[in-house]
């Protein structure tokens, strides 16, 4: 309204607004700058990928596979079995020094499978998934591959509706995984 916009701009109760709107910025704006740093942090959950789909389930978190699917661990790229646990060229688990890991009698622990992260999300989900198709993103001087793990569920991992994405025959995407290519950019 006309009257507030002249009140505001000429009065007692204009200055006191504007100042009360100073106040506020000053002593809140850590406040405000954490809460919009945790909302950028929340849009993004990892490299490349608008936190749109959830990822699929990985057996150590951030849902990083080989060029096959295959889980890998996030931070360093080594394989991993479906319990989250490193393993060697052979799959059996093993140690931060690539020594196998032994149960309380001494033999090796026997290896657990090693199941590629998007058929992994669909037996674990009871529906079909296929990966479809994907999309490439620059994150950390590397072409990091982004990959679609579709079906034909109406529903995405995160309990909305599906969306057609990088999906065929009507399929839409449930859940996303990426792949670090080593291709600089």
């Amino acid at each position: 309204m006309l009257s507030d916009a002249i009140a505001e701009s000429s009065s007692r109760r204009g200055f006191l607004a504007r100042a009360g709107r100073l106040l506020l910025a000053v002593s809140g704006s850590g406040v405000i700058a954490a809460a919009l740093k945790a909302e950028r942090a929340e849009a993004f959950h990892f490299c490349g990928h608008i936190y749109t789909t959830g990822s699929c389930p990985h057996p150590t978190g951030l849902p990083r596979t080989d060029a096959r699917g295959y889980p890998l661990r996030a931070s360093d790229g080594k394989p991993v079995d479906d319990l989250g646990r490193p393993v060697d060229a052979h799959g059996r688990p093993v140690d931060g020094s690539g020594r196998l890991l032994r149960d309380p009698q001494g033999q090796p622990l026997p290896p657990a499978p090693r199941t590629p992260i998007c058929r992994a999300a669909g037996e674990q989900y009871r529906i079909a998934t296929r990966v479809d198709g994907s999309w490439y993103r620059c994150c950390g001087g590397h072409v990091r591959r982004l990959i679609d793990c579709c079906s034909y569920s109406k529903r995405r991992i995160n309990g909305d509706a599906a969306l057609t994405g990088y999906c065929y025959h009507g399929r839409k995407v449930f859940c996303v995984h990426y792949f670090e290519t080593k291709v600089p950019c």
